[in-house]
Formats: structure tokens, sequence, C-alpha cells
């Protein structure tokens, strides 16, 4: 554990249950790390492995960290914004507030109010920064190329799967119907009795509010007579390996974020059809990397699947085109490094103008 002394950033996590924002500083936290920041987590819902600070040492921060004479409180979410407002203009402790946003619509008068009291903003897509009305920089999310890369050995096919056929294409991420699950799930039905080489598999949360949601789906492919060739995984420990697996990633969102599976796809060498929502088709290279259709147009998402599973070499060679354009402008280390300078900026290492 970090002395306090020796944090010079805090990212605060105030949700137990994962979300893409827990994906990101899952990621993001341990770079920061091995880059020398004095960056420790602060909440509930994050691995053992993250640094982290309690909330016993929560007075701590009314002392200045060694070598700054602030701290940097890196919020994503209303409440940890809130949190930080309350740490620094109601305690007075020395803190300087910066907030992520990666919301891709108008946002609220009272979220808007928040995001007015922050030193710093940074939006994690071009889109998303239109939403604000405050000077903000854009800093895109990068995903982990040494966690998320191509296959390797028969681990990472369908083969060590027991599933049936000689591809797959998946849709991971919680089951719902902003996430599309069922536009996938509809394409799945019509699709695969016209490619009998493939088979679909979809990994993810269902929660109490949404499992009548999710029965339905079932019910829907078990009636198609497809429950063999559209298998719902439910949450598994460890995502990676399936994303290798795939010969074809799907992220049907009606509505995003910002948005990461796709990043994690294309890393693991995996081709990749979207809908435009969150920052998606500002990650795709139009027929290089795999397609981009607008958000809940069936008829769209269904075309753009069917030219990969129509083509398995197409698919393939997609993904290794997604790869390298991952690693050329979304590695995880363009991420840090950009945070690294509103950090600096905030903490008084940086004198330029910003």
């Amino acid at each position: 554990m970090l002395s306090p002394a020796d944090i010079t950033v805090i990212a605060p996590h105030f949700k137990r249950r994962l979300s893409g924002v827990t994906s990101t500083v899952i990621q993001l936290v341990p770079a920061q790390s091995r880059h020398g920041r004095g960056i420790a987590t602060l909440g509930p819902g994050l691995p053992d492995h993250l640094p982290k600070m309690r909330w016993r040492q929560l007075p701590a921060l009314w002392r200045a960290p060694k070598g700054a004479p602030v701290r940097v409180w890196h919020a994503r979410r209303n409440n940890e914004m809130l949190f930080g407002i309350v740490l620094r203009d109601v305690f007075r402790m020395p803190l300087k507030l910066l907030f992520t946003s990666a919301a891709q619509r108008r946002h609220t008068g009272y979220t808007r109010w928040l995001i007015s009291k922050m030193d710093a903003v940074v939006a994690t897509s071009a889109r998303s920064g239109s939403f604000l009305l405050v000077p903000h920089t854009v800093i895109r999310h990068g995903v982990d190329t040494e966690l998320f890369h191509p296959g390797e050995d028969v681990s990472d096919t369908i083969a060590a799967t027991g599933l049936p056929g000689r591809h797959l294409v998946g849709c991971f991420g919680r089951v719902r119907h902003q996430k599309g699950t069922d536009l996938f799930v509809r394409a799945m039905i019509e699709l695969l009795p016209e490619f009998p080489d493939w088979t679909a598999v979809i990994s993810g949360r269902v929660t109490a509010e949404h499992q009548g949601f999710a029965d339905r789906l079932k019910a829907d492919i078990a009636a198609a007579g497809l429950s063999s060739r559209i298998v719902f995984l439910g949450e598994v420990d460890d995502i990676k390996p399936w994303y290798r697996r795939l010969s074809l990633y799907v992220a049907p969102s009606r509505n995003e974020g910002f948005g990461l599976t796709p990043l994690e796809s294309m890393a693991s060498g995996t081709a990749a059809v979207t809908s435009d929502a969150g920052a998606y088709a500002e990650m795709i290279v139009e027929n290089a990397t795999g397609k981009v259709v607008p958000a809940g147009n069936y008829e769209a998402l269904r075309d753009a699947i069917r030219v990969y599973l129509a083509s398995p070499a197409a698919a393939e060679e997609a993904g290794r085109v997604s790869r390298q354009h991952v690693l050329d402008n979304f590695a995880l280390e363009n991420e840090v490094g950009g945070l690294e300078k509103v950090y600096d900026r905030l903490l008084g290492h940086d004198k330029a103008t910003p």
C-alpha cells in the first residue's frame, strides 16, 4: 500500500458492479503506476492487485504530497465529482479536481454544475467533447496490447471450447436492450442457418432487472432450434481468451459512453462490426478493420455481419489489420501519456499555458 505522502493522484471508484469505467480503471491505473505515477484507487469493486488507499487515510489528504502543493482527484462519475468538491471546498483539502467525460449526450443541469466546478476536464472522444460546455482535452481510451493480443495456440481457438463449427462470432457486455443484445440474437437466428460453420457466443452480466429480457432471447433461440449454436456464456472469469477465439466481434449498442470492447477485440486480432454509438465510429476503419452501422438499424447490422460470415478470409484479414490499427492509434500508453500531461499541469509541474 502506498504511503499517502507518495500519492499524487487519487482515482475514486464509487461503484461495486463491473462497468466500462471499471474496465478502464483496471487497465489504466497499473500502467500509470509502472510509469512512476503515485496513483491509488479509493472505493469498492476493484481487484486486489490495484494500488489502493483506505477510507481511514482520508485525513492524510489535508497534507500535501511529496514534491507537489496539491493532489489530483480524478473523477469519472457524478458522485465522485461531488465527493471531490466536498473534500476541496468544504474540508479545504489541497486537491485539484479532474473529470473524465465519456457521455454521448447533453448533460443534465446537475452534471453541468458539477463539471463547472472541476479544475480540468478530459473527453474520451471528439463526440463526447462536443457535449461539453467547458474547455477540455480529448484523450481517447486505449487498451493494453500485451493483455489483449492475437491467439497463440490451440487454447485460443474454437476447438478449445467444445462448441460446434469452425468460426466464432461474439457479442460481449451486459445483456440488455441498451447494448443491443436482441439485435445480435435476431441477426444470428436469421444468418446462422445460412452459414453452418459459424457459432455465436454471448457473454455478460444479466441483472435481475433484465432477466426477463434475457429469458425472451433464449426462448427465441430455442424456438429457432439454435440453442447449441447461439450460446450464453454468462459472466466469465477471463474474457481475454474468448476475444482471441473469435473470428468476428459485434458491438450492436443502441447507446454507449465510450465502449472499450471493440478495441479489446481488435487488439486481439479480431474484426469488428459495430453500431455508431459511443466512440465506435472513431475506432473502426470502414472496410479495413470492420464496419460501422447506424445504432438501432437491424438490417444494416445484419448485412454488415453477413459480409464476414460469408468470407472468413475477409474476417481474418480485417483482424490482422485491426491489431496494427490499435497498436498505432489506441495503445494504452497513448492514454497514459496524455493524462500525465494533464496531471503535471494540475500539479504545477508544467508551467506551459493550458
